[in-house]
């Protein structure tokens, strides 16, 4: 499907996931939002997971599933893996390691793990505050944050499917709003030449 697609897909489940949240009236709704969380991102499954190992074993781990409840705990594991394997889990690395020119790909790559993991950080260290003050609108807050990244890719971020490295400041070149800051190819070859003839 291309990346750019699999992102924006995935980016709208969770965007529509976390508003039934945020407007829930009863647990269906909240149910159902989850359901689209998890497909977007992948983690609602592990909510259904949880929740179905606590309701039959509780806190005594004393219990058994039928075959029934076993084999709905298996489609919950493999619906999460699935879910988040073909959105933005892969993706979220894939795309920052393909979208840079060879002479920056390493930088670039870097700075998207340092970011990536700073950001991952501080939510884990803030987000149970936020429940506690937020509650029902921590939904709403990262809603915002999904809308904002869905519009994102919708409009900012070429599809790299199928473009080779070498190509990408071409793509980005074309792209109706990065064109601004990329340089043609030929302003590149002409400041590569200065430098060569002026080192020699």
């Amino acid at each position: 499907m291309g990346r750019k697609t699999s992102m924006f897909v995935g980016g709208l489940f969770f965007l529509i996931g976390a508003l039934l949240n945020g407007f829930a009236q009863n647990i269906g709704m909240l149910i159902v939002g989850r359901l689209l969380l998890g497909f977007g991102v992948g983690y609602c499954n592990q909510i259904a997971v949880g929740t179905m190992i606590a309701l039959k074993f509780g806190v005594s781990g004393e219990g058994s599933f039928t075959r029934g409840e076993a084999n709905l705990l298996l489609f919950f594991i493999c619906a999460y893996v699935a879910a988040y394997a073909w959105s933005w889990g892969p993706l979220g690395w894939l795309v920052p390691s393909e979208i840079c020119s060879l002479e920056v790909r390493s930088a670039g790559q870097a700075i998207n793990v340092a970011v990536n993991m700073l950001f991952t950080f501080a939510i884990a260290q803030i987000f149970l505050n936020m429940l506690c003050h937020l509650k029902f609108g921590l939904f709403f807050f990262f809603a915002g944050f999904v809308l904002i990244m869905t519009v994102f890719i919708a409009l900012f971020l070429p599809e790299t499917k199928n473009v080779p490295i070498e190509e990408m400041n071409k793509v980005w070149k074309s792209h109706w709003f990065w064109t601004k800051f990329v340089p043609s190819v030929d302003t590149v070859t002409n400041n590569n030449n200065r430098r060569a003839t002026a080192q020699s």
